[in-house]
């Protein structure tokens, strides 16, 4: 059996930056087994599967070592996928997922995705964290199981240079490090998520849900462009809605393949 997939940088308008992801359109859904295993092989951050349902889409995303419940760079990986290499004629595309139902619409050049905002509790600085970043944060929150760290300046992230094992051995799901940004970005940010097969992440539309009212709030804007500075790094133009973000990026295919299984 073969199975057309294809890699998408995500998140960039070039290839070989940005978030790659692995993409596969399917008739009907694999095995959950088959389809970690093919993740897994990929070993990228995510790869997405994808099988339609009507008018609307069924959509799972996969680390090398487990199944995610929302994955942004992914899904916009997957919109791109569509509108572009299977020419779907449609205005907005809708995604039905563990995260809740997300939609992708074409703006010009742009993908605008619909996601959920997740407003940030302060908490005490775990333990082992300064050790962990080799940086001691000024604040340090909760978001959806995501940790943020927010550190002084845009210098200190992008000089990160962390103990992935002890990282891998706090306790949350992945840890989001951020500060203000330099360069005429409103802010930066790196992502790590050991623990789940992730060490670090080039450009994860998951923190955006994070750090998008985050940084909002003390900006004062609803909408910014925030830069993840890895090394790759990728763009990333966030919008506040409410309850809701408005993440905005391009997405290049940069390789198609077909897997035998």
């Amino acid at each position: 059996m073969g199975i057309r997939q294809y890699q998408v940088d995500a998140f960039t308008d070039r290839p070989f930056a940005g978030n790659p992801a692995a993409v596969c359109i399917l008739e009907k859904w694999l095995d959950d087994d088959l389809m970690q295993a093919i993740a897994a092989e990929n070993n990228l951050s995510e790869t997405a599967f994808c099988v339609r349902d009507g008018a609307r889409w069924r959509l799972r995303w996969f680390t090398p070592s487990c199944e995610v419940p929302l994955c942004g760079h992914a899904t916009l990986a997957t919109a791109h996928v569509l509108f572009t290499e299977m020419s779907i004629d449609e205005p907005t595309l809708e995604f039905d997922t563990l995260g809740g139902t997300l939609a992708v619409r074409r703006e010009g050049t742009m993908l605008a995705m619909d996601l959920p905002a997740w407003p940030a509790q302060a908490i005490a600085t775990p333990a082992g964290l300064e050790r962990a970043l080799g940086a001691t944060p000024d604040e340090t929150l909760e978001a959806n199981d995501y940790l943020l760290a927010v550190m002084a300046d845009a210098a200190v992230v992008r000089r990160l240079a962390p103990d992935i094992d002890r990282l891998k051995a706090l306790p949350h799901w992945g840890i989001v490090v951020t500060a203000r940004g330099d360069d005429g970005y409103d802010f930066v940010s790196r992502f790590f998520a050991p623990a789940h097969g992730v060490a670090e992440d080039p450009v994860t539309g998951s923190a955006h849900c994070a750090l998008t009212p985050y940084w909002a709030a003390r900006t004062g804007r609803v909408r910014m462009i925030g830069l993840q500075c890895s090394g790759r790094s990728g763009e990333v133009d966030c919008e506040l809605l409410g309850p809701r973000v408005m993440l905005r990026g391009r997405a290049v295919t940069v390789i198609e393949s077909e897997l035998r299984l």
